[in-house]
């Protein structure tokens, strides 16, 4: 699986927490603000926080989020195993 990491949005810094299945726990402020799980590599859909039910309603610093971690993450990466060196 892969490790959390950290974007920033202008002077925001969000750590990112990778649940796995495109769907990600975003903290803010060293607080849990937000699960959101990728729609598309532009829309991305924020998650209700009492039943994880998505909310189907716009939300720019969501998307804005999505892309800093689209661009974080290298496709090759997603269920490769590094291979070992002899």
């Amino acid at each position: 699986m892969q490790q959390p990491f950290d974007v920033q949005i202008g002077d925001i810094d969000y750590a990112v927490f990778p649940e796995g299945n495109d769907t990600y726990v975003v903290f803010k402020d060293g607080k849990e603000y937000v699960s959101i799980q990728k729609d598309t590599d532009l829309q991305w859909i924020k998650l209700d926080a009492e039943t994880g039910t998505p909310i189907f309603e716009t939300d720019e610093e969501v998307n804005s989020i999505g892309r800093e971690i689209l661009a974080h993450i290298p496709e090759e990466e997603e269920d490769e195993e590094p291979e070992e060196e002899d």
